[in-house]
């Protein structure tokens, strides 16, 4: 099948926008919680609400996508009731309500890219092989986008302060809800004598399961940049513009790797990607805990996302299209978002929490470093199944 750009242009749009409400939302979130008066246990254990919803929200939808084929009608309902729920944050009803309109919006906004993606896979995948270059510049818009509103917010809420976060939040969750509802209304029709198929034989293939363990420790090593990055440059002394460049750069670097990763990644073999992926996010880890207060070497330290997320999300997304083609891709999309950052999401959060306030920022990132030690320990293991 071949894919034309105008095909692809609406998953670039959708990219772009949720993207950029998650650039500004993400690293944002827990300044405006910590000035809202929440401690960094309280602001720890908010955090970790949209990785709850992935606990459960992925594999639903994941789950009535593929049986459906309905993934466009049902990004355009999740879309438009994350929406309305995002409007809930203006209403100041305390840390319940708070956790409430989190829980729901995210709820709603979890399994969008994993269904996106699920749709993006099946143009790009042609006989079975994962085009690399096409889902690079298409998912490059993404990183575009979220470059735009790190940076821009970090701007806005240096000179005017965090009071308006809510309706940033809005905002760009309006622009979300226009690009989806932009997508063409396709649905992945299936033969109806076509037997439905089980996720279990493909969880028994040996690699598969230290595939996930890998991304899942990969993951929880980045819960100290999701969760703690800024407000560990808040402690350091630096501004929130700064916050925001530094977050930038890791974006800038990201958006050129998804540009030209058709020329690299086929230079090594997907598992040996995850690997050195794993190898950098420790250097990366062990950076930014010791020597974040020393700018120039915190910076090379964000180059590093070309590899510790860049490269290693595009080696996951050509592992899971070649694990869980068909119609297995949904769940496939799903069961890695609720392995992968799901569960890494709330046991970073709440770990991360106990150890920021008994032992302070830095040791989160030390133990960051442990787990990206762990993440190359099994791709390894990956590697080593893969070549029996």
């Amino acid at each position: 099948m071949s894919v034309t750009r105008r095909q692809l242009l609406p998953f670039s749009a959708l990219s772009a926008s949720y993207f950029a409400h998650i650039g500004f939302f993400n690293p944002y979130l827990p300044l405006w919680l910590k000035e809202l008066g929440y401690g960094l246990l309280a602001v720890s254990l908010l955090m970790i609400v949209p990785s709850v919803t992935r606990l459960i929200g992925p594999l639903a939808w994941g789950w009535l996508s593929d049986h459906t084929g309905e993934r466009v009608r049902l990004l355009r309902y999740a879309a438009s009731a994350a929406l309305l729920i995002s409007l809930g944050l203006w209403v100041d009803g305390g840390t319940a309500w708070l956790a409430a309109v989190l829980f729901f919006m995210f709820l709603h906004t979890s399994a969008m890219m994993p269904m996106s993606e699920a749709a993006l896979a099946h143009l790009v995948s042609a006989g079975g092989a994962f085009d690399a270059k096409r889902y690079g510049r298409v998912r490059l818009w993404g990183s575009l986008g979220f470059l735009v509103t790190v940076f821009a917010a970090g701007a806005w809420f240096e000179l005017w302060g965090l009071g308006h976060f809510p309706a940033w939040t809005v905002a760009s969750m309006l622009l979300v809800t226009a690009s989806v509802w932009c997508l063409p209304d396709l649905k992945e029709d299936h033969a109806a004598h076509e037997t439905r198929p089980t996720l279990w034989p493909v969880l028994r293939q040996r690699p598969v399961p230290w595939f996930f363990a890998s991304a899942f420790f990969h993951v929880l090593a980045h819960m100290g940049l999701y969760i703690y990055f800024s407000l560990h440059l808040d402690a350091l002394g630096y501004g929130k513009t700064v916050i925001g460049l530094m977050w930038a750069v890791s974006v800038v670097v990201e958006i050129v790797w998804f540009y030209t990763q058709g020329r690299w990644l086929p230079r090594l073999s997907l598992t040996a990607w995850l690997l050195l992926c794993a190898l950098l996010t420790a250097l990366r880890m062990a950076i930014t805990a010791e020597w974040a207060g020393w700018w120039p070497v915190l910076l090379f330290a964000q180059c590093l996302h070309a590899f510790t997320f860049a490269t290693h999300h595009a080696a996951c997304i050509a592992l899971l299209s070649h694990h869980f083609p068909g119609r297995l891709r949904g769940r496939g999309q799903a069961l890695f978002v609720t392995l992968a950052y799901g569960v890494p999401g709330v046991l970073g959060g709440l770990a991360g929490g106990v150890i920021s306030s008994r032992l302070g920022l830095p040791a989160v990132f030390w133990a960051c470093a442990v787990c990206a030690l762990l993440a190359a320990a099994c791709a390894w293991q990956v590697q080593r199944s893969l070549q029996r």
